[in-house]
């Protein structure tokens, strides 16, 4: 008799989060936010212990489970340009920040010899933090140019040393305005000091499903295309500027055009 109860009970609360959702944008924002973040926590503890006794840390099976995520939310993504990553050696892969959703969007096209830069706060963010770590990613400390600074002259050499590309957000931060911000130049004097190449990643516009100013979060299709790569050999730092708008302005080119908006 109790049990009966317990699961009427369950099916009215769902029954009434469902109406609520439906009433109000904001509270299924809220609600479809805090799911995704405790999806993220969750499987960031049951996956952790697998990386660290199988894996040894190797980023497959976290691509594998994040690459999940989007069939909860009813996203779909079309991507193109994957055979761009086929370049020999090291590279600087860099791509638009919109949202924390963004995660979705990296893993689906992640390569295998690939890590990423963060920032050093991810570090304190749980099991979701120690899975972040286990992934790979080189944490730099935004607020402090000299330790940026170090942290690149390092990637530099793992690059080098291990053969690997890194994955780098130029804007320095989230932005879902439907634009870009101002590239800091961090990236590219990376390229240029290791001559390696740089290969643009645009993903389309969120702001159709996803807007944060306006509680939206709804399904659909995001675009992504990785452009060909961008040489760096022969380039020194006097020509990082002009190497930075270029990209800037061919990535930016190629949000439009995805998102459907004129250039």
């Amino acid at each position: 008799m109790e049990l009966g109860w317990l699961l009427w009970g369950a099916a009215v609360l769902l029954l009434l989060l469902h109406v609520l959702m439906e009433l109000s944008p904001a509270v299924n924002f809220v609600l479809r936010i805090g799911f995704y973040s405790l999806l993220c926590v969750v499987c960031s503890a049951l996956t952790a212990p697998v990386c660290l006794l199988v894996h040894r840390g190797r980023p497959g099976i976290i691509k594998t489970v994040v690459k999940t995520f989007k069939y909860f939310f009813g996203l779909r993504f079309e991507v193109k340009g994957l055979e761009n990553f086929e370049v020999k050696g090291p590279a600087i892969i860099v791509s638009n920040h919109q949202s924390i959703l963004d995660m979705m969007g990296l893993m689906e096209v992640l390569p295998d010899d690939c890590v990423q830069v963060g920032k050093k706060e991810l570090m304190y963010a749980g099991t979701v933090g120690l899975i972040i770590y286990l992934g790979g990613v080189i944490f730099i400390n935004r607020k402090s140019t000299t330790s940026a600074k170090m942290v690149m002259a390092e990637v530099a050499k793992t690059m080098a040393t291990d053969n690997v590309k890194v994955w780098v957000y130029p804007e320095g931060t989230r932005n879902c305005t439907g634009d870009l911000l101002p590239f800091k130049k961090g990236a590219f004097h990376l390229a240029v000091q290791a001559q390696v190449p740089v290969i643009p990643v645009v993903y389309s516009s969120f702001t159709t499903f996803y807007n944060p100013k306006k509680n939206l979060f709804t399904s659909g299709k995001i675009k992504v295309e990785v452009l060909p790569a961008i040489e760096t050999k022969g380039l020194t730092s006097d020509d990082v500027s002009d190497l930075t708008d270029r990209c800037f302005r061919t990535m930016r080119e190629t949000l439009f055009r995805l998102s459907g908006r004129p250039s």
